[in-house]
């Protein structure tokens, strides 16, 4: 017997895209009425997030490439290398942060909630950037995060 679960994913013209820091952040998948949002994340080379936290737990599922992953656990900080097929979790409260060190993009699939997805949308852009982020983007950027419940620690 099929399932009545499952989800067509759209192809990646019909995607919604945004833009986030230079990132392409491609939604997936959103479950109304739930918290469940899947994004696709593509990461340029040298690109990163700033560390940063949120209530809302994360999953990363690497698709291409090779990621580094920086989180502060109760051990103390950690550098994680996930590739390809690797799952990285991030609970809520942790603070973290990832870079693209290498030479190619990286793809990677982030399960999230509707705060993070909403921030996505709503501060994200719908064209690719021509630049870096500048200070200001930067700056805007870290205020808009709080009012997400999204800290940024360091830019």
């Amino acid at each position: 017997m099929m399932s009545n679960s499952f989800v067509k994913m759209p192809a990646s013209d019909e995607a919604k895209r945004f833009f986030v820091l230079g990132d392409r952040v491609e939604r997936r998948l959103r479950i109304s009425g739930t918290w469940l949002n899947i994004f696709d994340v593509t990461v340029p080379s040298g690109s990163r997030t700033p560390k940063h936290a949120h209530a809302s737990p994360e999953v990363f599922r690497i698709l291409e490439g090779k990621l580094t992953i920086w989180r502060l656990s109760e051990s103390g900080p950690e550098e994680i290398e996930a590739s390809a097929g690797d799952i990285v979790t991030i609970p809520p409260f942790m603070v973290h942060g990832y870079s693209n060190r290498g030479t190619v993009p990286v793809v990677f699939s982030a399960v999230v909630d509707r705060d993070m997805a909403e921030f996505i949308e709503a501060e994200g852009t719908t064209e690719p950037p021509k630049a870096s982020p500048s200070a200001d983007t930067i700056a805007r950027m870290m205020a808009a995060a709080n009012a997400y419940g999204i800290t940024i620690l360091a830019a």
